[in-house]
């Protein structure tokens, strides 16, 4: 097995386009990590650089404390799975698997030997001798993984490997690799764009917004202490609601943050979170809130709020309905029979507040005894850029737009 760590890694590219800026982060022996986010984040990016297929502009990268800049792809020890269909037609399950082996010139024993044990693995024994046309698809994305498997590598690469499949055979495919990564020796580097998927596959997650890192840690972890108000929305399914342009006030020793019409009480387990409140009450400085659906009962007793059903729509076949709280908020909560016009009540757990400054974006509470530190990661403490900041390396990075007075020759 081997631990894998990124240091300093960027890429821009020729015409001065960023994909990937300082990205820091390092995983222990067979763990098993997914990269996600967004379109155009730099997942796949990032994979390509750690597998060799692509050089980072400036930054390290080290599989099993060895820096393997200098070294040519199949001289790394990774092997990269697609979602994509990248078997060879013409050659049987056996050939497919055993491609990579018989090109690093393995004895054929060897290679033998490894095709059976993973085909008995895969529950692809009965199979082995077919092509790939005559396979289903299950079985031809087992193919791949067991063409990686048979390799024995000291990383996995997996870019967005149950793309393309319904939701059966997804949630099939899902449970075998968290099987796989348990049996084999490796570490799993998944990169998708599906935070379910890396929810309910990581034991730790990168998540990337256009090439920044904007936080690394468990899914429990991202959940409930997100570090900017994107993780924030983006783990977590509904998405999160936000409050904007929120101030905090004092009024008769109960702080509260107010928004058009509306005020809400914050309470005592939040203000303990917040060791930088005095910045904020009574002087304007605006703040977003952000409160979960799940943490929103409605018609329920010790309501805050009421409002008009705007919208419907549905999640994981639960019942959603968007409420109109005022002029300019509205909150989707869990409603199954949700009907235009309807009136509601809404009771918010506010001791599930989240805060973010509104500038910065970057959550303005800190850790209680809730947060679940992972001794093997030493990412945990890293703050991303702020909005600002973020904004700033993307106009310095990104190229100029053609002239459209370019006289033609």
């Amino acid at each position: 097995m081997a631990n894998l760590k990124l240091a300093g890694v960027s890429k821009i590219y020729p015409s001065g386009k960023m994909a990937l800026f300082n990205v820091n982060f390092s995983s222990s022996d067979g763990e098993f990590v997914a990269v996600t986010g967004g379109a155009s984040c730099g997942k796949s990016t990032l994979l390509r650089i750690i597998a060799g297929l692509e050089e980072p502009t400036t930054g390290d990268i080290y599989i099993g404390d060895k820096m393997v800049n200098e070294l040519e792809p199949k001289e790394r020890d990774v092997a990269m799975v697609f979602g994509s269909n990248t078997l060879y037609p013409s050659l049987t399950v056996a050939d497919n698997m055993a491609f990579g082996l018989k090109m690093r010139n393995v004895p054929s024993a060897v290679v033998n030997q490894r095709v059976k044990v993973v085909a008995e693995m895969l529950g692809l024994t009965d199979v082995l001798y077919r092509k790939p046309k005559a396979l289903t698809a299950s079985q031809r994305l087992l193919t791949t993984y067991g063409r990686a498997i048979v390799r024995e590598p000291k990383v996995y690469l997996l870019d967005e490997p149950l793309s393309g499949l319904d939701d059966k055979l997804r949630d099939q495919m899902r449970s075998v690799l968290i099987n796989l990564q348990a049996r084999v020796k490796g570490t799993f580097i998944l990169a998708t764009k599906s935070i379910s998927e890396a929810m309910s596959m990581a034991t730790r997650i990168v998540v990337l917004k256009e090439g920044f890192v904007q936080q690394v840690d468990t899914p429990a972890n991202l959940y409930d202490y997100p570090a900017n108000a994107y993780v924030g929305f983006f783990v977590g399914s509904p998405n999160m609601n936000f409050i904007q342009r929120a101030t905090v006030e004092n009024r008769d020793g109960i702080v509260y943050c107010v928004f058009d019409d509306k005020k809400l009480p914050v309470p005592q387990n939040i203000i303990d979170r917040w060791p930088t409140l005095s910045e904020y009450v009574d002087t304007g400085k605006q703040v977003t809130l952000g409160i979960r659906p799940e943490d929103i009962a409605v018609d329920a007793e010790g309501a805050q709020l009421s409002g008009t059903v705007c919208g419907a729509d549905t999640v994981d076949g639960r019942g959603l309905g968007e409420i109109d709280i005022s002029k300019n908020v509205s909150l989707t909560v869990f409603l199954e029979k949700a009907a235009n016009g309807d009136i509601h009540s809404l009771t918010l757990d506010l001791t599930r507040l989240y805060v973010f400054d509104r500038e910065t974006q970057l959550t303005v509470l800190s850790r209680d005894g809730g947060y679940v530190p992972d001794p093997k990661n030493a990412d945990s403490e890293f703050v991303p850029l702020t909005k600002e900041e973020m904004d700033e390396r993307i106009r310095q990075f990104t190229p100029p737009a053609p002239s459209k007075n370019k006289k033609r020759r």
